[in-house]
This record gives C-alpha cells, sequence and structure tokens, in this order.
C-alpha cells in the first residue's frame, strides 16, 4: 500500500425446495386412505344393489304364484312370504336413504416455496457511492486502510493533508453540517429545559431536571441537508466499486 498522493485518482439469493421423501409420504397419506374409503363404501353400495334387486324379483315371483294359487293350501305360505319380502325391501331402502353421502375430505396439499425477495437496497449503494467519493477527492479508503505504523511522522502528516483537503470538499459538496453550539469551546453555556436528547451528551455530576450549566467541551455537529447521488443498481446481487483496481498496460 501506498500513501495518498495529490495524484486524482481513476473513475470508480436461497431457493426453498419440495417436501422431502419421508415428508411425500405424509401428504399423500390422505388421499391413500380416502381411496381406500372410496373403495369400500364402492363395494357396499353394490352388495346393498344387489339385494334390492333379488328382494324386488322375489317380492314380484311370490305375488304372481299367490294369484294362480289362490285356492290351493299354499297361499298363504305364499303370501306371508310375500309380506317378509316387502318388509326386508323396505328396510332395506330406508338404511340406504339414511346412509347419506360421507363429506369429501380435503387433500393435503404440498407447500409451494415463497418467493424470495431479491436484494435492492438502495441506501447502501448510496453509502458505498459516497466512500467512493470520498476516496477519489481525498483517497481516504487508501489512507485508512494502510498499515501508516511503516511511515514516520512527517510522511504521515503530509499525506493527512491530502486526505483532509480531498474530504472536507466531498463533505461541502453533498453535504450542509454546522455546529450545534455556536459559543467557543471552554465557554460556560446553558442547557434549556426540553431539549433534545440527541443533540447533548452530559458528563461529569449530573443531578435534578434541566435547566443544566456547564463547560462547553464540544460543540457537536448537526447536518441540514444531504445531497447525495441516486444510484442505479444495475446489479442487484452486490454493491456498487468503491475504487476500480488500476492496471498499467505494457
Amino acid at each position: 500500500m501506498r500513501l495518498p498522493t495529490r495524484r486524482t485518482a481513476c473513475s470508480k439469493q436461497a431457493l426453498l425446495t419440495g417436501p422431502s421423501s419421508r415428508d411425500r409420504s405424509v401428504y399423500l397419506s390422505p388421499s391413500f386412505g380416502a381411496a381406500q374409503l372410496g373403495r369400500k363404501e364402492m363395494k357396499i353400495s353394490v352388495n346393498m344393489r344387489t339385494v334390492l334387486i333379488i328382494s324386488c324379483i322375489a317380492l314380484l315371483a311370490f305375488n304372481a304364484l299367490s294369484l294362480f294359487t289362490a285356492a290351493s293350501r299354499f297361499h298363504s305360505y305364499l303370501s306371508g312370504g310375500s309380506l317378509v319380502v316387502a318388509l326386508a325391501l323396505l328396510v332395506a331402502i330406508l338404511v340406504t336413504r339414511g346412509e347419506g353421502p360421507e363429506p369429501k375430505r380435503p387433500t393435503a396439499k404440498a407447500a409451494k416455496p415463497m418467493p424470495v425477495p431479491a436484494a435492492n437496497n438502495q441506501a447502501e449503494a448510496e453509502i458505498v457511492s459516497f466512500l467512493a467519493t470520498l476516496q477519489e477527492q481525498g483517497r481516504l479508503i487508501d489512507f485508512l486502510m494502510d498499515d501508516i505504523t511503516t511511515y514516520d511522522d512527517a510522511q504521515v502528516g503530509a499525506a493527512a493533508r491530502v486526505v483532509h483537503e480531498g474530504c472536507k470538499a466531498a463533505l461541502q459538496e453533498h453535504f450542509r453540517i454546522r455546529p450545534l453550539r455556536e459559543e467557543r469551546e471552554g465557554s460556560s453555556v446553558t442547557i434549556a429545559v426540553g431539549y433534545s436528547a440527541d443533540e447533548y451528551r452530559l458528563v461529569g455530576k449530573i443531578s435534578g431536571a434541566a435547566p443544566f450549566s456547564g463547560t462547553l467541551v464540544h460543540r457537536g455537529w448537526k447536518t441540514e441537508s444531504v445531497k447525495l447521488p441516486r444510484i442505479v443498481r444495475v446489479n442487484a446481487d452486490r454493491l456498487p466499486t468503491i475504487a476500480p483496481a488500476e492496471v498499467e498496460l505494457k
């Protein structure tokens, strides 16, 4: 790494997977049970229909025979058989009507993967863009990321002047900054009742409620306006570059 000089720098997901084989067995088991139940109900209805048809045929046969054997000694038996078959047919009809269709059971559906939102934080891109401005005008990133312990104080001081001049120009270009207190540091000041808690840090012996009187140690700073450039992120998967790598071609 090298300390900054006055030379100007160059221009600047998880896919959700579907259910596993074990989970699919859980999803398929209700439909499999419903199919088994449907086949069982179908078998019962077919048997009941067969019983009804046989009963109707038997009832017709008994009634027909009773007409031809009205004077026969078998007439009473045929009449009794007709009565029994009629009662059996009536019971079968009532039972069949009482068995209403079983409500259809809901089948479990496989969970659909939720859409993964794309990372597109505009504020992060603008912060990186401002870092690029500080690097371009003041070589701030070079200065902070370098190991200055290998240089003497004179070299560090000379580099710090370059960093100070360029970074101050970048701040004044994009921010309107002014001190919170206009008094000189070391002077006596009074903090009025209802002061903003984020504008003051009280140190020392604190007792009671405002107003407070004390010595101004640091004037503080506040930003009145910000004019950062609007950055369009071409690639949503990565942030813009702070400073490009410089390659000298031969």
